[in-house]
């Protein structure tokens, strides 16, 4: 599936705002794919990493608010260790997440976990998934 992009909507605003939350220079990213080749949870995501570096160099904040990847990314750094130009990819991703958590978006509603689950859920796993998955 190829990107259409043009000059009137390359958002630099929003590039800019992702190198400064994740620390990372999103444009050194070259596309190789070792991040997805390297990422466990990569056969689960539908857009692979190397694609979502991509549509970030663009500016594409429109597209990346619908895309999946930022949220199924374990925070593992497999790809960060993989990344032959030193891009720590788990960062941009919580950047991602960041961005999407600002507009006051939960991924999931902490009030709506039946109580049972809630109780056998070892405590790092709650506090673990509340604050990648809400605002």
């Amino acid at each position: 599936m190829a990107i259409e992009i043009s000059d009137k909507t390359i958002n630099h605003e929003f590039i800019e705002k992702i190198n400064q939350l994740s620390g990372q220079d999103i444009r050194l990213c070259f596309q190789c794919g070792t991040c997805g080749g390297a990422c466990p949870m990569s056969e689960n995501m539908q857009t692979l990493p190397r694609r979502i570096m991509r549509m970030l160099q663009f500016g594409m904040a429109h597209r990346i608010a619908d895309v999946e990847t930022g949220w199924e990314c374990a925070s593992c750094h497999s790809c960060t260790v993989s990344c032959p130009r030193g891009i720590d990819v788990a960062r941009v991703m919580e950047a991602v997440r960041l961005l999407v958590l600002r507009k006051n978006i939960n991924r999931i509603e902490p009030s709506r976990l039946p109580d049972g689950a809630v109780r056998e859920m070892p405590q790092v796993a709650l506090v673990s998934g509340f604050r990648k998955l809400t605002s």
